[in-house]
């Protein structure tokens, strides 16, 4: 039998031992709600969002509330991962008001 070292052998795409492509913490809102009566399943994706069920107000409202947090990171320019807990609660509760 012939054993090829670990640096000679190829690698197939199911390899386990993948290296990570960005060691930058990486963040994401995910929003959920569960009053939807009316039977439709609303789901919207957005660059750095998840947000799932709902009725269509409710689920509007987090629609709202993620589109404005963004635009509020870009005009700071900052990204979701950049701002602390504290600061994105204080970003929600302006947006709020």
């Amino acid at each position: 039998m012939l054993f090829l070292a670990d640096a000679q052998r190829k690698r197939s795409p199911m390899d386990i031992r993948r290296t990570p492509k960005s060691t930058k913490p990486q963040a994401a809102l995910l929003g959920l709600a569960f009053d939807a009566a009316d039977g439709h399943k609303r789901i919207t994706r957005g660059r750095n969002f998840v947000l799932a069920g709902g009725s269509q107000e409710t689920h509007g409202m987090m629609q709202e509330t993620a589109i404005k947090i963004n635009e509020r990171l870009d005009k700071a320019g900052k990204q979701l991962s950049d701002v602390s807990i504290n600061e994105l609660r204080d970003i929600v509760a302006d947006i709020r008001k």
